[in-house]
């Protein structure tokens, strides 16, 4: 399927669920990264009235939010910047300090910037009866590469069914500037990290894997335990029945 004929379908989609669930418009974060530029476009062409990109730094660098108001500027698409760090920084204050391994920790911390932008966006939809959409795609939804409750508690996921891959080839032919495209994806949980460090593989591998299994039994092995360790995060709780 070209880019041009995906788009379309991906517009029409957006639009079909967001008003079968009641929804007057959208609301998405605004990241300065690929997958939310790319799906801030195809919102805005699905409701080009009632769109809204949210800006929410929260240690974010410079680079970022700047990536993201040029992303907004180009496609008329209105803004709210709501400024995280103090609410971030509260809260690391007032929760318990258990004294983890640096890596837990620090990954603690992303997850909690994450749920605080789901907890913001979600406080946006609610006062204008807009549907949030999620910006994760196939590659990040198969490894679990998304914060449970966070980046992953959205309404929509219209990029869900693409791989990587794909989404950069919708960003070519939607116009995402061209810096957007080339810079190294990142979720921008803390300063320098990047998707495929913390992955320990490019998106073109797993991309490959999960088109046609083509993988060395080294990196299927790896890919197949993050799938697996992750299922929970793709599930709704399990429900007791007694």
């Amino acid at each position: 399927m070209n880019a041009k004929i995906l788009a379309q379908k991906l517009v029409s989609w957006i639009e079909t669920k967001v008003l079968a669930a009641g929804g007057k418009g959208v609301v998405l974060g605004l990241s300065g990264g690929l997958d939310s530029s790319v799906l801030a476009a195809l919102c805005h062409r699905a409701f080009p009235q009632s769109t809204l990109g949210v800006i929410m730094p929260c240690g974010s660098s410079q680079e970022d939010k700047e990536h993201a108001e040029a992303v907004a500027s180009q496609f008329s698409i209105p803004t709210k910047t709501i400024v995280l760090d103090s609410i971030f920084n509260a809260l690391l204050q007032a929760l318990p300090d258990d004294k983890a391994e640096p890596v837990i920790s620090q990954l603690a911390r992303g997850n909690l910037k994450a749920r605080l932008r789901m907890l913001t966006l979600y406080y946006i939809a609610n006062q204008l009866k807009y549907i949030v959409a999620g910006s994760s795609n196939r590659s990040e939804l198969a490894i679990g590469y998304f914060t449970k409750y966070g980046d992953g508690g959205v309404d929509i996921m219209p990029l869900g069914s693409l791989v990587k891959g794909q989404v950069g080839e919708l960003a070519r032919f939607l116009d995402i500037p061209q810096a957007i495209i080339d810079k190294p994806p990142s979720a921008g949980l803390w300063v320098g990290q990047t998707d495929e460090a913390e992955m320990g593989f490019s998106y073109e591998a797993l991309d490959r894997y999960l088109m046609n299994g083509d993988a060395s039994d080294e990196l299927k092995n790896k890919i197949e335990a993050m799938k697996a360790a992750s299922s929970h995060k793709r599930a709704m709780p399990p429900v007791a029945h007694v």
